[in-house]
């Protein structure tokens, strides 16, 4: 239990530093068109609530777990053949 904790946290911290970085980087490099500028003034902006954790977290969460449980698996397995061809 304790290298599927380590694993996954490490996992979401690479996570969410890569949307982090990756939003960052896009909005750095964002170029607006300014000749809309004035048909844009007059518009009303509606901002919606989000929930504060996005879906594809939680099916990344889920897929890594499944992923994870299925190479200890195959690693016990792998290990149990390795043994049994060497005697």
């Amino acid at each position: 239990m304790k290298k599927y904790m380590i694993f996954i946290s490490s996992f979401a911290a690479l996570y969410l530093l890569l949307q982090i970085s990756s939003g960052a980087i896009l909005t750095l490099l964002f170029k607006p068109d300014l000749s809309s500028v004035q048909a844009i003034a007059g518009q009303e902006v509606v901002i919606e609530r989000t929930s504060s954790i996005p879906f594809s977290f939680i099916f990344i969460f889920l897929s890594s777990t499944i992923a994870y449980y299925l190479s200890q698996k195959s690693g016990r397995n792998s290990n149990a053949k390795n043994a049994i061809l060497r005697s």
